[in-house]
């Protein structure tokens, strides 16, 4: 998995291809290409022309190429780097800084691609992705992008609570910011712990649970299984988090009334008011 930072520092986790599945997406897009290329032979060849060898020739090179080139070129733009065989497998093409795609890499990508798919019949594109952490063949490394997994399943809502024994605890104990990094990996040893052995999983909740430590006060009762504190904890942050928020967004309505409230008063007063009169004049005009 590859973490890309963004410019408001929110981190992106996106899933890399594997190089089984990138190339047998490749696989499926070369198919359907030899396929559009054998009907344009044929068609070429059952349709008569009134025009010399010559020109023939010019025309079927220029759709020759406007199959290999100009049609892989065109569905990756259009559809931001999908095509008929990473769709079948839930593969995208992205930018390196985890963006979508433009005609540009696009055309890079396909330009590069005749050399290393067709030329050299996939070799080069094998060998390179092959030793690639990313996958990436040649044309990626020149346009700067690589294929991820677009279908990635959906991960399950992480599950904690307190345990009846802690709950007096938890509404007592005074729990400050944990770091982000830190509240990371608590969750992802809660989601995931059961698929650890068992000694390897009592050392991480150990070792996560002596870093979390300092940020709460007082520490749970002696004797609390590391794993259970961290639940506790992750749950009552996540309960009091949510408490602060909703706290907020009710203030936050009940603002937005007032000064809506506030503004109707006031333009009503202003339409209402005469604007050529003056203070304690009651004249009738006509």
């Amino acid at each position: 998995m590859s973490a890309i930072i963004t410019g408001e520092a929110v981190v992106l986790e996106l899933r890399p291809a594997s190089f089984a599945a990138r190339s047998l997406g490749a696989a499926i897009d070369v198919l359907v290409t030899i396929v559009l290329v054998i009907g344009a032979v044929w068609a070429f060849a059952t349709i008569p022309f009134m025009i010399d060898a010559a020109a023939a020739k010019a025309i079927f090179l220029v759709l020759l190429v406007g199959i290999l080139v100009g049609v892989p070129v065109a569905v990756e733009t259009m559809t931001r780097g999908r095509s008929l065989g990473k769709l079948a497998l839930g593969l995208r093409v992205v930018r390196d800084d985890g963006g979508s795609i433009r005609f540009r890499h696009a055309l890079i990508r396909g330009l590069l691609g005749v050399f290393e798919i067709y030329m050299t019949l996939g070799s080069v594109a094998f060998l390179v992705s092959l030793f690639n952490e990313k996958s990436k063949r040649l044309g990626d490394m020149v346009a700067g992008t690589y294929a991820i997994r677009d279908r990635a399943p959906q991960p399950k809502p992480l599950q904690v609570f307190v345990v009846p024994a802690l709950q007096p605890w938890a509404k007592l104990a005074d729990i400050g910011r944990l770091p982000d990094s830190l509240a990371r990996r608590i969750s992802i040893f809660l989601r995931q712990g059961a698929q650890m052995s068992p000694e390897s999983r009592l050392a991480m909740a150990a070792s996560l649970a002596e870093e979390a430590s300092p940020h709460v006060a007082p520490l749970p009762p002696a004797g609390t299984p590391p794993e259970v504190f961290l639940s506790a904890l992750i749950s009552e942050r996540r309960d009091r988090e949510f408490a602060r928020l909703s706290l907020a967004s009710v203030q936050a309505e009940k603002v937005r009334v007032r000064l809506a409230a506030h503004g109707v008063g006031g333009h009503s007063a202003a339409f209402s008011a005469d604007p050529f009169s003056t203070p304690g004049d009651t004249r009738m005009g006509g």
